[in-house]
């Protein structure tokens, strides 16, 4: 497949997709969203890659939505009837069951913000900044923010933010429990190699099934959430990923798990 604004490239089971129009800080446009919701269903459907790392080229992970998009006839109002979370207008990464890493290297703001926040776990670079500018452009918080950003780093902090459209970089990013901080030197090797570690030291469906929880968690109980990994562990006694996690544990080798 050609991609005209992203890249996208598999390494040892890791797909990296990255952003890139690193001359407008990998500005969202229309294309660019079409682009990463076609990439991501090539890396569901490929048996090889088992994990995603999303990045941005060049000095921004992604600048929000580019300004000639903002105040043109591109920038259409997205609506849907369903509240459904998975038809949601980015509810597809959602659905994307392996791990997705965000590895945040520079400027996230706006939409770039909330791509990152969908993801399963977000690396950011020291010194890369964050921001939810809404409040300082006339607009309020969109894309299901306002229920995420609260779940992930606690009302307080999303309060704050979110009135305020301030800019955090790296470390207040960190301290607030948005995303793991990283030296800029080497960032995006050190994002890949927990990447790659994934994809060759986990069970795949091991992870399916972990991520499946962590997003019904959301809904349920303590006591539902117990009786669905009770349900799910007996589950796993018969496959053959349970089967070799036990056995490469017994003979001191790496596994070699299938995802069944």
């Amino acid at each position: 497949m050609k991609w005209t604004e992203l890249i996208y490239t598999v390494q040892e089971g890791v797909g990296l997709i990255t952003f890139n129009r690193p001359e407008r800080l990998n500005a969202w446009t229309p294309n660019l969203e079409l682009e990463l919701k076609a990439v991501l269903e090539h890396a569901q459907q490929d048996v090889d890659v088992r994990c995603l790392v999303l990045t941005g080229a060049g000095k921004g992970f992604c600048a929000g939505m580019d300004m000639t998009v903002l105040g043109s006839a591109q920038r259409k109002a997205f609506a849907t009837d369903s509240q459904e979370d998975l038809l949601q207008r980015y509810g597809y990464l959602f659905g994307f069951d392996k791990p997705l890493i965000a590895a945040i290297n520079g400027a996230a703001v706006g939409v770039g913000l909330c791509l990152a926040l969908y993801c399963d776990v977000r690396y950011i670079a020291s010194g890369a900044k964050v921001a939810t500018p809404y409040t300082r452009r006339g607009l309020v918080a969109e894309h299901g923010l306002a229920w995420l950003l609260p779940r992930l780093i606690g009302p307080l902090h999303a309060t704050d933010l979110l009135l305020s459209g301030r800019t955090v970089d790296g470390q207040e990013a960190s301290q607030m429990g948005m995303a793991l901080l990283l030296p800029a030197e080497g960032f995006l090797d050190a994002v890949m190699k927990y990447a790659k570690d994934l994809a060759s030291s986990c069970s795949p469906r091991s992870m399916r099934i972990i991520k499946r929880q962590l997003l019904q968690a959301r809904y349920q109980t303590f006591g539902q959430a117990t009786h669905m990994a009770d349900r799910e562990i007996a589950l796993c006694r018969d496959t053959l990923d349970f089967k070799e996690g036990v056995q490469h544990f017994l003979e001191k080798r790496q596994p070699h798990f299938t995802g069944q």
